[in-house]
């Protein structure tokens, strides 16, 4: 879900994310809800399918400088856009890897597993995909692939830095190892817990390490699994399938377990 920016004196207008995908909206609080029906009956609804995780509807990001202004991420969908309020919608997907189909480069079909943008700088967005992490600097009709020196270009969680809306976060994950029926278990590559951020949007990345497991780290960590808080220096939060906890009281400089 997510709260659209407005005064505190205002009732409260919430959004909410379901499967399968569709957006919905409320006005007061929670009280009632009605559906975004722009989204849900868009001409390219009967064509979406959904991910290993299902045909979701994960991530809300709002403009807090332009109310009518928003965009979802669904998986296996793409990135929509509206800029009327939820009237309408428009595929957001220009440059973005699909290499599990047999066009890489679909008007949608992607399958994002975190959308985000700053508050600071609503332009730019960023997504961890299922093939990459991307950036787009003008509001989602283009992106483009900062995957770079990454040791992988899969990975569930993505985090945007408190304070610096240049800086972001992703943990790298291996491919998927053969025997299960969710398509495979995934831990993070190389088997060594490391955080990777980047403090010029994605131009370069850089591991860290410190506190954190580099051994024999069989972990894995779901889209909803990164956190940040609103603190100066910025808390880093990361919760695994497996019950652990790391945190980062210092912009990810150094690690500490808080619970497993």
């Amino acid at each position: 879900w997510h709260l659209e920016p407005g005064e505190p004196s205002q009732p409260e207008i919430l959004y909410a994310g379901v499967e399968p995908a569709a957006l919905f909206k409320t006005e007061d609080g929670g009280s009632t809800w009605y559906e975004v029906s722009g989204l849900s009956s868009h001409p390219s609804r009967g064509q979406w399918q959904p991910g290993l995780g299902g045909l979701c509807l994960h991530s809300i990001v709002l403009d807090p400088a332009s109310p009518g202004r928003a965009w979802v991420g669904t998986s296996a969908v793409g990135v929509f856009g509206t800029h009327d309020g939820g009237l309408s919608w428009q595929a957001m997907n220009q440059g973005v890897r699909a290499d599990f189909l047999p066009d890489p480069f679909p008007e949608f079909g992607q399958c994002p597993h975190k959308v985000l943008a700053h508050p600071a700088t609503p332009e730019v967005l960023y997504q961890q995909n299922h093939c990459g992490v991307f950036r787009s600097d003008d509001g989602g009709h283009q992106w483009a692939d900062i995957t770079g020196d990454l040791p992988s270009r899969f990975g569930f969680a993505l985090g945007l830095h408190a304070k610096d809306p240049d800086t972001l976060y992703v943990l790298p994950e291996d491919a998927a190892s053969v025997g299960n029926a969710g398509g495979g278990l995934r831990y993070v590559t190389d088997a060594k817990f490391r955080v990777f951020r980047s403090r010029n949007r994605g131009n370069d990345w850089e591991p860290l390490t410190a506190g954190l497991p580099q051994e024999n780290a069989y972990l894995h960590v779901l889209r909803e699994g990164m956190a940040t808080d609103h603190l100066d220096p910025c808390g880093i939060y990361l919760g695994t399938t497996t019950g652990q906890l790391f945190y980062s009281r210092d912009d990810g400089d150094h690690w500490g377990l808080l619970w497993e």
